[in-house]
Formats: structure tokens, sequence, C-alpha cells
């Protein structure tokens, strides 16, 4: 490590141990029950991997935010749009790592769009309203989860817990300024055996112009965006060792569109479709459980152009994409006793796209299509996990066998120890490996490279945390190195396995709360990155010590106040730091100034059914660039009401 990472470090450590004290008791913080770290219900403090909960409280004490903002706020996370205008291209960077090598999962089962260059999916596609957890598991996740998580995984829970009543209604309406609306209606319930949920979401903004008008003329159009997103669940439970469950969402959303950095345009549009369904099995016997996942999804993009209104060659043009995947699972969890428990299962994925342009210029028409390409893979995988010495050792060793139609077979592990010293303190560390296999794009479109190889990783973490009745910290140093890195050759045009990355980081997480109406949450993050690419200038050989979007500082701090039973305030501040974007064409790249946001948010609850609340953003209406050429979100404030019966 370099000595400025070593002064982050040590500078951290004091910050603990400034607020050490003698009279304590445990937070309750690390009993609390999480899903993602081995697939199965344990406590956090079971297990050395490193995982961030953002609960349901947190989530309604954040009406008014987008999913990709709230995200956007935790430790280790940059998420590139999410504060640009609405329906901006999400590009999620946790712990630095590229696009495409975070794994989202819904409700523990990936989710990805393979007509997508890097297979990520659309966080557009998902409505804040439909969330109730979120768990972010940091470092190499592939031994259980496969390809891209090679910084992590992010699981968004949807399922309801503790449904008691019949019937239930969940209602809220929210209105802001540039003409938004957001809204959406949930009812739920339990009769017997069987529980259900249906959710419907709307939301509608005129938004802002997408692109940043430089020259100052003032006619850049606002560009305008919609979203729809409804789902369904059933489950039925027949027995107490026995559930079964069937779900399915649809999601669409429209968003205009610019001509690109610093160019208007009034008449391009996306649209975007998905669906998903499918099911889940889980039986428990004994010390026996044995869990099926099934899920199908259809994804369809259809970016339209009707250029008349600026100087182009190019009148009109339409670029139609179409993605299908299919996931299947099962997987055993047996408790052998003694501490020993294990983790066996297998996967399969099954991925396929097609895109198909044209386009009408002053030269012609212009057809061009890529005919229906697949891939698939097959996974088997087992973990064992210990948990002894009075509940203080526990230990994780797991490895996974992948092998891929294309390029043929390869393999991950993972070693995640953790040593509880006592009712305050923790340390845990782990060595994983990941891979990323060469997405679809990648390997057949006309930029495409069929001798891909897949992407492999390394990561080590070493961590310590700290828990008392009125603070908490929690502090991670990780290095990850990629090889064989997928990456695009500008002088070439075609994807090739070239560069290699490396990063070292430190994340801190801290919660103060010096009485009990008052909650203090802050976490930094700092990035030290070397990789070693093609210079974006002269296309040879170079080595950059900066990331293009991710800072190497991030700070986010968020002060609560509980005046009541029934009123509540917040502000927040988030910093970020210097970072760079790509200049364009054989140019160097921009550097993006610094800034920090304020915020505020406030919500009153009266005859324990309603609540009313207002969230503003950027409240000094400060002007920043997250994205080089566009514009990110001025003064934004949203106002509503929360039915909940």
């Amino acid at each position: 490590m370099g000595k400025k990472l070593n002064l982050v470090i040590a500078s951290l450590l004091v910050s603990i141990n400034a607020f050490t004290q003698k009279d304590s008791i445990p937070s309750t913080l690390l009993d609390q029950v999480i899903i993602t770290a081995n697939k199965v219900p344990q406590k956090q403090n079971t297990t050395g991997r490193v995982i961030t909960v953002i609960t349901k409280v947190q989530i309604e004490k954040s009406a008014g935010k987008t999913l990709a903002q709230l995200l956007n706020e935790q430790a280790g996370i940059t998420i590139n749009g999410a504060l640009n205008n609405a329906g901006a291209n999400q590009s999620v960077y946790l712990r630095g790592a590229s696009i495409g090598r975070t794994l989202i999962l819904l409700d523990g089962i990936p989710v990805y769009d393979p007509s997508f260059i890097n297979s990520e999916f659309d966080l557009n596609l998902i409505s804040m309203n439909d969330v109730e957890r979120i768990e972010i598991c940091k470092g190499a996740q592939s031994t259980l989860y496969g390809s891209d998580a090679v910084a992590g995984a992010i699981n968004i829970i949807t399922v309801k817990q503790n449904i008691t009543k019949p019937f239930n209604t969940k209602a809220t309406l929210n209105m802001g300024n540039y003409g938004t609306f957001k809204g959406n209606i949930q009812v739920y319930g339990k009769a017997k055996n069987l529980t259900y949920t249906a959710r419907y979401a709307r939301l509608s903004t005129n938004g802002f112009s997408a692109a940043y008008d430089s020259s100052n003329h003032k006619y850049f159009d606002d560009d305008e965006y919609t979203a729809d997103v409804a789902n369904a669940a059933l489950q039925y439970q027949p027995m107490p060792s026995l559930w079964v469950k069937g779900f399915v969402q649809y999601s669409q959303n429209k968003n205009d569109l610019d001509a690109g950095v610093f160019k208007d345009e009034k008449d391009q549009t996306v649209k975007n479709k998905m669906l998903m369904t499918g099911g889940s099995i889980h039986y428990t016997k004994n010390n026996i459980s044995i869990t099926t996942n099934y899920q199908y999804s259809e994804s369809k993009r259809n970016f339209f152009n009707d250029s008349l209104d600026i100087p182009s060659s190019t009148k009109f043009s339409t670029d139609k994409y179409y993605g299908n995947t299919q996931f299947v699972e099962t997987f055993t969890n047996i408790n052998l006793g003694g501490g020993f428990n294990l983790l066996q299962g297998m996967d399969y994925r099954f991925s396929s796209m097609n895109e198909q342009f044209y386009s009408l210029s002053a030269y012609g028409s212009y057809n061009n299509e890529l005919k229906t390409v697949a891939h698939h893979q097959s996974s088997v995988y087992a973990s064992m996990s210990y948990n002894g010495c009075d509940e203080k050792l526990n230990m994780e060793l797991g490895s996974r066998l992948n092998v891929h139609s294309k390029y043929g077979r390869n393999h991950t592990f993972t070693f995640n120890p953790s040593y509880t010293i006592n009712k305050n303190y923790r340390v845990f560390g782990s060595i994983a490996s990941a891979f990323k296999a060469p997405t679809l794009y990648q390997l057949y479109s006309d930029f495409g490279n069929p001798l891909l190889k897949p992407e492999y990783s390394t990561t080590y973490e070493i961590g310590v945390q700290q828990q008392y009745a009125k603070y908490s910290n929690r502090i991670v140093y990780f290095n990850r190195i990629i090889k064989d890195g997928l990456d695009y050759d500008n002088r070439k045009f075609k994807y090739f396995n070239i560069n290699k990355q490396t990063i070292q980081g430190v994340e801190w997480e801290g919660s103060i709360q010096p009485i009990q109406a008052l909650t203090i949450t802050l976490n930094y993050t700092y990035l030290k990155p070397v990789e070693q690419s093609q210079s974006r200038i002269t296309f040879k050989d170079t080595t950059y010590n900066h990331l293009l979007k991710r800072p190497w500082h991030n700070f986010n701090i968020n002060i609560g106040y509980q005046l009541n039973a029934d009123f509540y305030i917040s502000a927040s501040a988030k910093y970020v730091g210097k970072r760079y974007d790509a200049g364009g064409f054989q140019k160097a790249d921009i550097a993006l100034n610094q800034y920090i946001l304020l915020n505020v948010y406030t919500e009153y609850k009266f005859m324990k059914w309603i609540k009313i609340f207002a969230d503003a953003q950027n409240i000094t209406n400060k002007k920043f660039f997250d994205v080089y050429g566009y514009n990110s979100i001025p003064f934004i404030v949203n106002t509503g009401i929360t039915f909940d019966w």
C-alpha cells in the first residue's frame, strides 16, 4: 500500500478508537438475519462476508428517491446516472469495478439483460415501492452466484415478511417540481395457507434537458420520462415444511434522449420493456433444506430517432434489441452438527439476443441485423461453513466449477474466516476469486470477438467491526486484481482480453446514537486504482491511475432526529471527490470537479395509517457533473402522502 492509503486507514482507526467507552452493551445489528451471504438465513455475525443491509425503515424514509439514488449513498457504491435526468443509464460501480461486474439479484435470483454490452440490469425497471429490503454483499461472490459477481452482489428483496391479516392496502401519491408524479398501490394478505401480493407503480416527469447547453443558447428541450411497474406473487404453504411460490413482473418505460455530449435532440426516444416470471419450491425436514428456483425473462429495447430537426445525413433510424434469459437452480443446505454446515447446489443459465438496425439518410437506406445468438452456462458449487469455539470462530470454504458453451471450463474459490474477540470487537477477512463471462454482444456483434476468454479476478479483504450500544464502526481494506480483462480495442474496433486492473481501497461505515431520538450514519470510500490498458489518445499500451467516472474519495452522512413518535426529520450530505470522464475520440480524459450535495427529508404520521412526507435534494441548487456533457439534478423537491391500512 502507498503512503496515502496507509494514512487513510490510520485516520479511520483513530476515529474508531476515539469513541471507545467502558460501559457498553453490544448492538443488535450483528444479530440481524441475512440471506445473501450463504443463500440461507443466518445471523450477520456468523459470516466473514462484508454485508450492508438497507432496512425497510431506511427505505420508507427515502421517499422521493429512486432505487439508484438510495444505492448511490452506500459505502463502496457509485451509480453513474443516479443523479442525472430520470431514465438515464444507471451504471453500477461497486468498489471501483467496471460496469457489469456487480451482479443484481431479485429475491436471490440473478437478473440481467443479455442484449446490453455488459449484460447489466437496468435499475430503472425496479420501483422503490416494491422494495422491502436490500442486502449488499461486497467482495467476490462468484462461488455462490456465478458470473458477474466480481465486486459483489446486490440482493433487492421484494418479499413481504410477517403478513398476518387477510387483507392489507398501501398507497402513495407523490408530486414534485419538473412535473413529477409518482404513485403506487399495493394489496397483500394471508388467508390460511395462501399469501398474496400485488403492486402497481407509475412515475412520470417532464424532466430537464439531458444534454448540457454549454453555449447557453437555451433552446435545449426538456426530456420526459414515464415508467410503469406491475407485479404479483402467490405463495402456498400446504404444510410447515413446504412452500411453493410463483411470481410475475412487467416493467416498461419511455425516455426522451439527446443526440450526445452537449448536443440536443427533440425527437429521439428509447422504449424499454421487461417481463419476468418464475417460481420457487422450498422444503425443510429436520436438518436439511432443499430449494429450487426458476426464472424466465424477456427484454425489449427500441431506439427511435427522427432527426429532421437537426442538420444530419441520417434522417431516420430505429435500433431494436431483444434479450431472453432462463435460469434454474437447485441447492441443498445440510446442518451436519458440531458447528458444520454444508451448502451444495447447481444452476443453469441460458441467454440469447438479437438486434435489428435500420436507418435512412441522404445516401439511401441501410439495414444491419445481428441474428439470434445464444450461449449457456452450467455450474456446480459447494460451500462448507463452521461455527464454533463458543460461536466466536466462523469459517467458510467454497468452490464452483463453471462450464460455458463457448469458452469451456473455469472455476472459483472462496475462503472467509471471522473471529469475535469479545462482545464489542470482531475481525474478519477473505480470499476469493470471481469471473465475468464474455457477453453475447462482445462475442458475436460486428465488434465481437468469438475467441474471448472470461475475465478473472482475485480479491483480498481484511477488516474489523466495533459494536457498542450507542455507536458502531466497520472498516475494511480490499485489494482486487483482475486479469484477462474484457475491454474494447479502439484501434481494431473489437473486444479483446488485455488490460490488467488492480484496485486497493478502504471502506468505513459508522453510526452514532448519542441519544435515543438522534441517529447519525456515515460512510467513506477511498479507491487507489492502477489500470494497464489501451491509451484513449494514442491507442498504445499505457497505465492509468484513475478510473473513468469513479472518484478517489466518496463520503456520505445522514443525521436523523425523531422529534416524537410521529414526527421525523433528517438532513444528509454527499461529497464526491475528483474523478475523470472520457473526453472523446483520441482526446485526453476530462477531470470533473468535486462537489457537495445537501438534502433534507421530513415525515409526519397521524391516525396511525397516514403519513405525509417531503423530500428535497440538492437544496443549494449546486451545478455539478457526473457525466461529461450531461446535466445533473438541480434543486428537486417531492411531497406526498402514504395510506397504509
